[in-house]
């Protein structure tokens, strides 16, 4: 595996950590008969001058989560090519447990 794809699996990681967040992957097909391995790598998208990492929030509020994810992202940017890139952290969906009893329409 490249530099690169270790990091990645790292962001995922450290995505993973934050209680409320996960990955945000694409969507599939209902009747999809295959599906990508690693498909939570599709959640980083490494830039030189951007690092965006997507995800979708389990819980609320929004800000602490973005906050908890920045803190655990950044580090990992450190001594890399990416340190000096801008971390856009992008909620991408919000999941119908974040929002428990209340009815959305």
């Amino acid at each position: 595996m490249t530099a690169e794809g270790e990091l990645i699996d790292d962001i995922v990681g450290a995505i993973e950590t934050v209680d409320g967040l996960r990955p945000a992957t694409p969507p599939v097909p209902q009747n999809a008969t295959w599906l990508p391995l690693a498909g939570n790598r599709y959640a980083v998208d490494l830039g030189a001058a951007v690092v965006e990492v997507r995800v979708v929030a389990t819980a609320l509020p929004l800000p602490p989560l973005v906050d908890k994810v920045t803190a655990a992202v950044r580090p990992l940017l450190e001594q890399t090519e990416w340190a000096r890139a801008r971390l856009r952290v992008v909620v991408a969906d919000l999941a119908a447990e974040a929002v428990g009893d209340i009815v959305v329409t």
